[in-house]
């Protein structure tokens, strides 16, 4: 290799090296790709009906996501305040039954195998009499220690949360008040030879992105009817309040569904501890029908995705950028397929030219 493609290659490098160390900050700004591309959806299916002009569009569009939101916190903010203060009172007595629930299965159990008197009392071990149930200053000290700087840390970690989600939504209002700009500088870095090409594969990249959208909104649907199903035959509470939360966390990949499973099970708790073993398996079987039927079905028929590519997404791209990388690995998923398929397959290797058989 001579001097200027060692440099070539050399800078390759160096671009690769620096792209990874800015993984995080790149996978943020395609977040705010994808929420622009919602928006600048709803603005585009808005002025098709209502011709009016971009930024009062985008307006409405705003003003009515906000409003859906807040109505949306209405219906499951206040009934869960209340159940949660109830849930309080009476959590003592819930814990205390099942722990006396408990130690009746388990001195069943051991009964049955190993008789009635395979265990010495507490009394002949020594074990009962009084026990020290305030701890010692020193050990009151380190966990209180240990609380605070555990407070601090997850303090620190919501407002790290917070100053991304509101970089985010920056970014997205941004590029949805200028689409056209934002596209046209991106496209300014793609070679000229390759510009028109280019423009078509971003064209069907947010058609893409559009349909895994539909898709989205398909499955969460889809888990809001059949929660609102298994908790309406259980008897639970708040029917409504609940599956509106499970559909709206179903957005978030296996960490959204397992938190919805809190609030139902809360409230079942307040009836009988059978109802909230009810219904943790019956939403154990609805997201596993979700995640292996619903989710990989839908994305194959709106994005085009196999089943087991969206699976390994989802798994490659967290292991990639963890928790962010798990809530984007769909859109990724999605927008590389295209790329790949277009650039890689139809540009590269279909046009790549053979070599004569070796004789």
């Amino acid at each position: 290799m001579r001097l200027p493609q060692w440099l070539l290659l050399t800078a390759f490098i160096a671009a690769i090296v620096l792209l990874w160390s800015l993984r995080e900050l790149l996978l943020l700004i395609f977040a705010a790709v994808v929420l622009a591309m919602a928006l600048c959806t709803l603005v585009g299916i808005l002025r098709e009906r209502r011709p009016m002009q971009r930024p009062l569009a985008l307006s409405l569009c705003i003003v009515g996501l906000l409003l859906l939101v807040a109505g949306a916190a209405g219906v499951v903010v206040p009934p869960f305040l209340e159940e949660f203060a109830l849930l309080l009172q009476k959590l003592p007595e819930a814990g205390q039954a099942l722990v006396r629930l408990g130690i009746g299965w388990i001195d069943s159990i051991s009964e049955a195998i190993y008789g009635a008197d395979a265990f010495p009392d507490l009394d002949q071990l020594g074990l009962k009499g009084p026990r020290q149930l305030v701890p010692d200053s020193s050990s009151l000290a380190a966990g209180v220690g240990s609380g605070l700087l555990g407070l601090l840390g997850l303090a620190g970690n919501l407002g790290n949360g917070v100053l991304r989600l509101l970089f985010v939504v920056a970014v997205a209002l941004m590029i949805s008040i200028q689409p056209q700009a934002y596209r046209n500088v991106g496209l300014q870095l793609i070679p000229s030879f390759y510009r028109r090409r280019g423009r078509r594969i971003l064209d069907q990249c947010g058609a893409a992105l559009s349909s895994w959208m539909v898709g989205v909104l398909i499955s969460s649907l889809a888990v809001f009817v059949l929660c609102s199903i298994a908790l309406t035959l259980l008897g639970v509470k708040l029917v409504l309040a609940n599956a509106l939360l499970a559909g709206l966390l179903n957005v978030i990949p296996n960490v959204g569904p397992t938190m919805s499973t809190i609030f139902p099970m809360a409230v079942a708790l307040l009836d009988a501890p059978w109802k909230a073993a009810a219904v943790l398996g019956a939403y154990v079987v609805i997201q596993n029908i979700e995640s292996y039927v619903i989710t990989p079905s839908v994305m194959h028929h709106q994005g085009k995705l196999l089943p087991g590519l969206t699976l390994a997404a989802q798994f490659l791209f967290t292991l990639l950028f963890g928790p962010l990388g798990l809530l984007m690995a769909l859109p990724l998923a999605v927008v590389l397929q295209v790329i790949i398929r277009e650039v890689v397959i139809h540009d590269v290797l279909d046009r790549w030219k053979r070599l004569e058989p070796v004789r």
